[in-house]
């Protein structure tokens, strides 16, 4: 009777291919696929995804002001467009003041350059012993017909680049107000299709994200714009008594552009007002570069704290680098972005950080600020209690049970 050697399963072959390497393999190729697919929408679309972005930042700062209006028998769609028109007569009240500005200082200049140019005539004769005349100069001039010809035709393309510039610029306008639109006004409507695919303790996370990203995106919003008209009418005032042109317009741009670049904007609006009060002389140069870094100051340590206390707690270095990092990855929208995506994010994170009490130490000294106890919330690493309505009055809580598979807590 003959024994046979008993056959080895193929999991004891060292030769061969293992089982589950085709799957992997497989995966592996499924996974790259889908990553380049995704990368190369992103890259297509990319344009797109920042105009949603912006306009999600839009619908975030504006619904404040829409659930109010709501709250008070304003229907959504109604209060929404009342707010976005309230809101473009400013944005276009500032460009065209800025722009009346700007065209009288070109025809001002524009008036002053002959006189401009034969002083810098008489002064090159003076300086080199040359005879030059206005009347040679001009026929000099003439005579280059070839490099007029050419600079006439470099800016009528010029002129064709810029109108498609603004053709592109006014398309992505209509579009993110579009997007602003539907955004806000069926935004309790679009949480809810969003909640309706998550669980409940996801849904309770989500509703508190958004809510945190609407409180501070809006207070960012309507405090710096509260900041902006302060600063605005504190300048209009000096630039009045010190009888400096266009003093509204200078003042309108000094305060808008002071609040939405943190830190160094108010040196850099500050520039115009210096530059123009210039020409009227020395010293009202001099008062309004005074009174412009006293105003900074005076914003830093005593009015900026008290407005965007309970807004965008953030320390000004901070909000600066934070604007830096927006600039680097989106550019000039990640400018705008920054600061209330940062807020959001700080406030977010604290709600989930547990906090200890600090030990005494000399490196350590004591603040007014750290001496306070800590909220309860913070201390034990529990979210803070609603502070109020928070959404619209056909928003659902975060905590009660609503159509679609709302959350209950």
């Amino acid at each position: 009777m003959s024994t046979t050697s008993p056959r080895p399963s193929r999991h004891d072959r060292s030769d061969g291919m293992p089982p589950w390497l085709p799957r992997a393999m497989m995966l592996a190729l499924w996974l790259v696929t889908a990553f380049g697919l995704a990368l190369w929408l992103f890259v297509r679309l990319q344009n797109l995804l920042m105009l949603l972005l912006i306009s999600l930042f839009l619908a975030l700062a504006l619904e404040p002001a829409v659930n109010w209006l709501h709250r008070h028998q304003w229907p959504r769609g109604a209060a929404t467009g009342a707010v976005m028109l309230l809101l473009l007569a400013l944005i276009a009240a500032f460009v065209s003041l800025l722009g009346s500005m700007l065209l009288s200082q070109i025809l001002a200049f524009a008036s002053e350059v002959p006189a401009m140019a034969r002083t810098a005539l008489n002064w090159v004769n003076t300086t080199f012993d040359t005879s030059y005349s206005p009347t040679a100069l001009l026929s000099e001039l003439s005579n280059a017909s070839g490099l007029l010809e050419q600079y006439a035709s470099g800016i009528a393309d010029n002129l064709w680049g810029a109108g498609t510039t603004v053709l592109a610029l006014l398309f992505n306008t209509l579009t993110i107000a579009l997007f602003t639109f539907y955004l806000c006004a069926d935004g309790p409507r679009f949480r809810r299709v969003i909640c309706s695919v998550l669980p409940p303790p996801t849904q309770r996370e989500a509703l508190r994200a958004w809510e945190i990203a609407i409180s501070k995106t809006g207070g960012y919003l309507y405090s710096r714009a509260l900041l902006a008209v302060v600063c605005a009418g504190a300048h209009y005032a000096v630039l009045f008594v010190l009888d400096v042109p266009f003093a509204f317009a200078l003042a309108l741009w000094m305060g808008v552009l002071s609040q939405f670049i943190p830190t160094i904007g108010t040196y850099i609006g500050g520039a115009a007002p210096v530059l123009v009060a210039l020409v009227e002389g020395v010293w009202p140069a001099v008062w309004v570069l005074v009174f412009v870094v006293i105003y900074q100051q005076f914003e830093n340590y005593l009015l900026q704290p008290r407005i965007t206390a309970m807004t965008l707690d953030m320390h000004p270095a901070v909000a600066f680098g934070s604007v830096i990092a927006g600039v680097a990855v989106l550019g000039a929208p990640g400018a705008l972005l920054a600061l209330p995506v940062g807020a959001s994010l700080q406030a977010f994170l604290g709600t989930y950080i547990r906090r200890y009490e600090v030990a005494e130490h000399y490196l350590l000294p004591a603040d007014k600020k750290e001496g306070k106890a800590a909220p309860a919330a913070h201390r034990k690493g529990e979210a803070p209690a609603p502070d109020g309505h928070g959404e619209s009055g056909d928003e659902p809580s975060s905590e009660s049970q609503g159509e679609g598979g709302e959350p209950r807590s």
